[in-house]
């Protein structure tokens, strides 16, 4: 009987995958090598999104100018709120595209466990390249609705309005950036959180709602009383927004510990969302 040869070469694996252990144990090089599908993802949801619809991308464009429209009747003339001598149709379309960038990022990364459980289940990939898809798709959106504003900008400049726009704008990427940070960590926090408590995602949209109106997009802060402003700039959108403002239509009252709070409560939340998702995406399968 012929003897079994045994080999003693050894297989180069090209990934090795071992179980995640601590809470802070987050694997930061992994989204770097699957950027090509973070790539992918950002192409399919972009696609999907209007894919099937009659006026497609347009829809970007007409949903902050509804919304302008009813802002500026409601709150401009029967209200009759202040938009510190802005135009308002000015002010509330640049408020809105600061919000609305936000906003969609918080909602759309909030369901990533519940809307994902079939995918996840089956491959393995980092979790958290599907809420950082969601951010970049999300700033697609904000480029053609931001480039709509700089239309209105140089429309109403153009007819002699009070804006003044100055070097302050080159603040606009660390804006952006805040705003990212902001959304992807309480939109991780929600999802992680959703996994237990489904009640959640559905007061997400809700909560979404009532946290624009306290983030000055339909009213400036300069009409909140100096000694509750404080108050006010704990939301870290207020200081964002005003700051937007500020940069791009030369009123607003932003100033640098303002930002510096912000700033400090937008990557705290990061922070603790990213944790929060690394730890649940372990056990999300038992429980979604």
């Amino acid at each position: 009987m012929p003897a079994t040869e045994i080999s003693n070469d050894r297989t180069e694996w090209s990934k090795v995958l071992t179980p995640q252990r601590g809470w802070l144990e987050i694997r930061w090089k992994e989204l770097w090598d699957y950027r090509d599908l973070i790539g992918l993802l950002v192409r399919r949801d972009f696609i999907a999104t209007y894919k099937q619809t009659v006026l497609g991308p347009i829809w970007f464009l007409l949903q902050p100018i509804f919304t302008t429209i009813i802002f500026t009747i409601v709150f401009g003339r029967i209200a009759k709120i202040s938009t510190d001598a802005i135009p308002a149709p000015l002010f509330y379309l640049g408020g809105l595209v600061m919000w609305q960038y936000f906003a969609d990022c918080l909602n759309k990364t909030s369901n990533t466990f519940a809307n994902n459980a079939a995918l996840f289940g089956k491959v393995y990939f980092p979790r958290l390249v599907v809420p950082v898809s969601v951010v970049i798709t999300n700033l697609l959106t904000f480029t053609i609705q931001f480039t709509l504003f700089l239309g209105f900008l140089c429309f109403f400049m153009a007819k002699g309005a009070p804006v003044a726009p100055n070097f302050r704008i080159i603040v606009l990427p660390v804006l952006i950036v805040l705003m990212a940070a902001l959304g992807l960590g309480a939109g991780c926090l929600v999802s992680a959180l959703t996994t237990r408590y489904r009640d959640l995602s559905v007061a997400v949209s809700f909560g979404v709602q009532l946290w624009m109106y306290g983030s000055a997009v339909v009213y400036p802060l300069s009409n909140i009383a100096h000694e509750w402003r404080w108050l006010f700039v704990l939301n870290p959108m207020v200081p964002i927004i005003e700051a937007f403002r500020f940069a791009f239509l030369g009123a607003g009252v932003v100033e640098v510990w303002q930002l510096g709070i912000g700033a400090a409560m937008c990557f705290a939340i990061l922070f603790a969302g990213i944790v929060t998702f690394n730890h649940v995406e372990k056990t999300f399968a038992d429980t979604v």
